[in-house]
């Protein structure tokens, strides 16, 4: 059974896909991690993925998990999202199918690299079963790379030019909800804290953690990071993790 928040993130994703994409080209041609445009290509987090089993979280249309498969050399590349919508504008090798990361549908100890850019973690309530799903199908020494909003971005209204903190970093959630009391969208925000305490639990190793610096050519304002943003506070954190 879906939970909650899964069924209605799949109808909002769904129903934005066509939107998403034509705000954000720039950002869907290739492998980004985060808004501040950050490649693969520049940033090598995953390492040499020659001959390895690589699984992309919350992959959308798949630009990160086709970019691998055409300019790297895995001898598998897979890819889930839970919109069938954004699965469907996806071009390219991989293999993708759709799914929830809380119930994924493979074997255990399947992947030797895990990797989200910005797909499902934001948006999870029960953030513990889904990195735990992600640590069973990770083999012994496997990686898990993902990048989220950063923390602190959180206490920041949704509004890329306010530099004034206005929401309290221990406020977790946020959700709407229709007339008739539906959830339709939601996001929670975990705090530095809360994602060292959920990696501990789900027996995943932090190895290091990645705050991208705003490039000096980036004039490019993605929701609430932006340019006047970037350069005072970072927006992003990649947290780069192992299965011990």
């Amino acid at each position: 059974m879906a939970s909650e928040d899964s069924a209605a993130h799949r109808r909002f994703w769904d129903a934005d896909a066509a939107r998403y994409h034509a705000a954000h080209r720039s950002y869907l041609d290739g492998f980004h991690w985060c808004p501040e445009m950050l490649t693969e290509a520049e940033a090598g987090l995953l390492g040499d993925v020659t001959g390895q089993h690589v699984l992309e979280i919350g992959c959308g249309s798949a630009p990160c998990a086709n970019w691998l498969a055409t300019h790297r050399r895995p001898s598998l590349i897979t890819g889930f999202d839970i919109s069938r919508g954004m699965l469907s504008r996806a071009h390219g090798p991989a293999n993708l199918q759709q799914a929830d990361v809380q119930a994924l549908p493979y074997r255990s100890e399947s992947f030797d690299i895990a990797f989200s850019a910005f797909g499902a973690l934001p948006f999870i309530r029960d953030l513990d079963s889904a990195l735990k799903e992600i640590h069973r199908v990770l083999r012994p020494g496997g990686r898990f790379v993902f990048a989220v909003n950063h923390p602190m971005r959180w206490i920041f209204p949704d509004d890329p030019e306010v530099m004034v903190a206005a929401i309290s970093y221990f406020d977790r959630v946020y959700e709407e909800f229709s007339e008739d009391g539906h959830l339709t969208y939601a996001e929670y925000h975990r705090t530095f804290g809360d994602w060292v305490r959920a990696l501990k639990a789900a027996r995943l190793l932090l190895d290091d953690l990645i705050e991208p610096e705003w490039p000096e050519r980036l004039e490019e304002t993605w929701g609430q990071w932006s340019p006047q943003r970037g350069r005072i506070f970072p927006g992003t954190a990649i947290f780069l993790t192992s299965k011990g």
